[in-house]
């Protein structure tokens, strides 16, 4: 089965970190949704969508990506990295009408020097850290796993 992950890493590369690992153990094309807004998914049997997390939303750059490329009936999944708190929220109102299965959802801190943040001198410094990169790689092997 072929996979693709679409994805925005754009502050400090936390999501970036995630997807690399599991690029370099698995047969997966990583699509910058930043660089390529728009791309033919069709050739895929499961889409994933990683950002950080802004606010409570994925990035626009993936949001749009996926209202606009998204086709109908892909196995789906999520990974975030987040400061704050994980919310998949606006990622899966963008896919409403898609159809899509979701598979799962991985999601860990991420240093976050984004808006407020960086007069504190951020959060989650440190992160992701091995454990949080060896987390993904993990959810990525369960959920592609033949059962």
């Amino acid at each position: 089965m072929k996979t693709a992950i679409v994805y925005a890493s754009t502050h400090h590369g936390n999501t970036k970190k995630l997807l690399d690992a599991i690029a370099a153990a698995y047969e997966v094309d990583l699509i910058d949704a930043v660089k390529i807004p728009e791309k033919d998914l069709n050739r895929y049997d499961r889409i994933g969508f990683a950002s950080g997390i802004y606010y409570s939303k994925f990035h626009q750059a993936v949001l749009n990506f996926a209202a606009v490329n998204m086709p109908q009936n892909k196995q789906t999944f999520f990974i975030s990295t987040y400061g704050g708190k994980a919310d998949y929220t606006s990622i899966e109102k963008a896919l409403t009408a898609k159809n899509s299965v979701l598979l799962g959802k991985y999601g860990c801190k991420g240093y976050d020097t984004f808006g407020p943040f960086k007069l504190m001198g951020g959060l989650a410094k440190g992160h992701p850290d091995e454990a949080d990169i060896a987390g993904a790689v993990a959810f990525y092997k369960e959920i592609t796993e033949e059962k």
